[in-house]
């Protein structure tokens, strides 16, 4: 009997022989280290060149002014928003109509060459939140045409089919995906701790934003080095640190940093279709257990006990009633740190130097206090600025601890609540409908042999 084989042990029960093994070497797998392996070459080799100081030109050089021909540039953005229409689709095809892993790799490799290596990782629906938030406070700043579709159509595709953007069309969740070798499990709650950070994450880059103090999605992404062949080589070594631990941990940026997925995980739980094992009744083989590398499947629960049932309503009733007080203690930290995160800005910090200048507190200047002083503006001025920032930190900072603390607050809730499963089931936050699972299920390959004995008949 081969690995594979499952014996019937009942009706409507199956059981196996074995656990689902690995998958051996396929030229899919070979495809994609090699593509792996180029990267790093080529990241690695761009590094070295940029260790050379860039040259100083002399007084007198004029630099060339450099000329960009609008209209190509508005084409571009046309087959970007395009292309990201056809990716979408068509993931959502592969996932629920053809439910086929293969087909999903395939439209993976294709996002990952031409959104990241091709478009040079840019534009980004993660990094296209700093644009929205940026936008919704700033006055002056419109949001291109282009940056509102790449930010909102995968979130329409998400409530309605779920996660197919992460499935097959993200670059960095496809990066991530060509690498993963031999995945590990996490523990649920060592996954819940450590996703708490994504949400972080995103309150600090919606706050900064907002406010105009820095745009740290972009600054910090850790593929984008790969992708453009060029980054500092902090980041290339941050990327690296991430495409290492996604070899053994399923997609590490995008379960505990990402924070676009953040809001995809949201909206995939009020999604109107999500992604099912099996496509018919699941009948127990337990073959799927391990075939998420992500930990997005959900087991069966067993019959509950009354007196625990109890137990769990009054826990629920206190973190409900405990969610204001974890709310309004949060919004009082994050109020306690409004200066601290107010020096992410540049105006606050330059102030703050120029001030200790003026007073005597420190020697000498700095390249950007020295550059101020030659703009010819007083130090008044400055400090007025610096002055409004902080008005604006000491408004955004309470509500991103509120934020947190509502989070928390949820999360905790989440984990009191027990929910009665029946079979295997996939959970529509955590699972990125990679179509993994499909293959290890025996009714899912069942019908599809039954499909094509029929196609062959015919």
């Amino acid at each position: 009997m081969r690995r594979h084989d499952v014996k019937t042990t009942g009706p409507g029960n199956v059981s196996p022989r074995v656990a689902c093994p690995q998958p051996r070497s396929s030229p899919r797998r070979i495809l994609a280290w090699s593509l792996f392996a180029f990267t790093l070459l080529c990241a690695g080799g761009v590094s070295a060149v940029e260790r050379f100081p860039a040259p100083e030109f002399r007084s007198g050089y004029q630099l060339p002014k450099t000329e960009v021909s609008p209209v190509h540039s508005a084409w571009y953005g046309y087959i970007d928003m395009a292309v990201l229409a056809g990716a979408l689709g068509l993931a959502v095809h592969f996932i629920y109509n053809w439910r086929s892993r293969r087909a999903v790799f395939w439209l993976t490799i294709f996002s990952l060459l031409y959104f990241g290596f091709w478009r040079k990782g840019c534009i980004c629906p993660i990094g296209s939140i700093q644009n929205v938030a940026y936008a919704a406070g700033s006055g002056s700043y419109a949001l291109p045409l282009g940056v509102a579709v790449f930010f909102v159509l995968p979130l329409l595709t998400t409530l309605f089919f779920g996660r197919a953007f992460c499935a097959a069309v993200c670059p960095l969740g496809a990066i991530q995906d060509v690498v993963l070798w031999k995945p590990v499990n996490v523990p649920p709650w060592l996954e819940q701790g450590l996703g708490l950070f994504a949400y972080l994450y995103l309150g600090l880059a919606v706050l900064f934003a907002s406010i105009g103090s820095d745009f740290v999605i972009c600054r910090y992404d850790p593929f984008v080095g790969f992708f453009r062949l060029s980054a500092e080589a902090s980041m290339l070594f941050l990327g690296g640190v991430l495409l290492l631990a996604s070899m053994f941990i399923g997609r590490t940026y995008c379960r505990f940093i990402c924070p676009y997925g953040v809001i995809l995980r949201i909206l995939s739980i009020f999604s109107k279709r999500t992604v099912s094992i099996t496509p018919t009744d699941c009948v127990d083989c337990r073959l799927c257990e391990q075939s998420c590398p992500f930990g997005a499947i959900r087991f069966p629960t067993p019959q509950g006990n009354p007196r625990r049932s109890r137990d769990g309503k009054h826990q629920l009733a206190l973190a409900i009633a405990l969610l204001p007080v974890i709310v309004a203690g949060f919004a009082g930290a994050g109020w306690l740190a409004r200066n601290a995160l107010s020096r992410a800005d540049f105006t606050v910090r330059q102030a703050e130097r120029v001030w200790l200048e003026e007073n005597k507190l420190v020697q000498g200047e700095t390249n950007e206090s020295k550059a101020f002083r030659d703009q010819g503006r007083t130090p008044a001025e400055l400090y007025a600025d610096a002055r409004t920032i902080q008005r604006k930190y000491a408004i955004g900072a309470p509500m991103l601890g509120a934020y947190m603390g509502l989070v928390i607050g949820i999360k905790l809730i989440a984990l009191i609540v027990r929910r009665q499963r029946s079979g295997y089931t996939t959970d529509p936050g955590g699972c990125v409908a990679c179509a993994r699972c499909y293959v290890s299920c025996p009714v899912e390959r069942e019908q599809k042999e039954e499909r094509r004995r029929e196609l062959v008949v015919a």
